[in-house]
């Protein structure tokens, strides 16, 4: 709906950002996976590329308006695509042997969305304040608790270390992102300073890491060198035998690299 308001000048993908999962929840509720799987083209896994490609086509073509003039039924015409890929989502359901609708289910699990608190940490707004973060994938305008980043360091070091789990905004495109060693590291020299073979060994033993300042990662975000295009889950805490912190975090490609599917960040990378 935003992007058709907006003249299609938002993001439309398959991707956004932490504040959807808890807007849908607040509105739609949750329905379990065993009751509505999402797959129903006999796939192991959701395949979603015709899907996102689909649903781009239709939505841009509505947004030119050919008949200069919307008309009424376009969200139908969407939603069609929605249960044709997906699957129609049941209004009521047996789980266990009890009865639900999605609202109910959400109840009984205990879940309230409100609980839940978005941070981060720039200096172009405001601190202790809300303020929506400017990426694309934010395109719901969803707000943030802003803290300085010793504040946000201690947040996330004490969800962590008293059995809360945090939903990590992060940037696969970074070059200290390697998917093939399981890794997210930010190694203390620059790598435009490194040698060749630093380089080749640099996710070998990831070394001594880089002191993110709030200068340096604000810098680094007003000149897009950093950015948010990914995210992913971070289950627990430790040190490597450099005795850096680093975080293990679940990422949603499946079971791949020297960790099936999850990924070492040290704490500069989180940073």
């Amino acid at each position: 709906d935003k992007y058709v308001r907006m003249h299609g000048n938002s993001n439309l993908a398959g991707g956004g950002a932490f504040h959807d999962v808890l807007n849908v929840i607040r509105e739609y509720g949750i329905v379990p996976e065993e009751v509505y799987s999402g797959k129903v083209i006999g796939e192991e896994n959701h395949i979603h590329g015709e899907l996102d490609a689909v649903i781009k086509g239709y939505i841009d073509a509505v947004v030119k308006n050919r008949n200069r003039k919307l008309t009424p039924v376009w969200k139908k015409g969407l939603a069609g695509i929605l249960d044709a890929y997906l699957g129609k989502i049941p209004k009521n359901f047996e789980y266990k042997r009890k009865p639900y609708t999605s609202k109910t289910f959400v109840a009984a699990l205990g879940i309230d969305p409100d609980d839940y608190i978005i941070i981060s940490s720039f200096t172009h707004h405001p601190f202790y304040e809300a303020f929506i973060l400017e990426v694309p994938d934010n395109w719901a305008w969803g707000e943030c608790y802003n803290l300085p980043l010793a504040e946000f360091e201690e947040v996330i070091d004490n969800a962590l270390k008293n059995g809360f789990s945090v939903a990590w905004a992060s940037d696969m495109s970074d070059k200290g992102f390697s998917r093939n060693h399981g890794l997210a590291i930010v190694p203390e020299k620059d790598w435009e300073e490194m040698t060749e073979e630093e380089l080749n060994n640099v996710f070998k033993n990831a070394g001594k890491q880089k002191k993110i300042t709030q200068e340096l990662r604000q810098k680094d975000f007003d000149n897009f060198t950093t950015t948010d295009d990914h995210g992913m889950h971070i289950i627990g805490i430790g040190k490597d035998q450099n005795g850096s912190d680093f975080f293990k975090v679940k990422n949603s490609w499946g079971e791949y690299g020297p960790y099936d599917g999850y990924h070492y960040a040290s704490k500069a990378f989180i940073l």
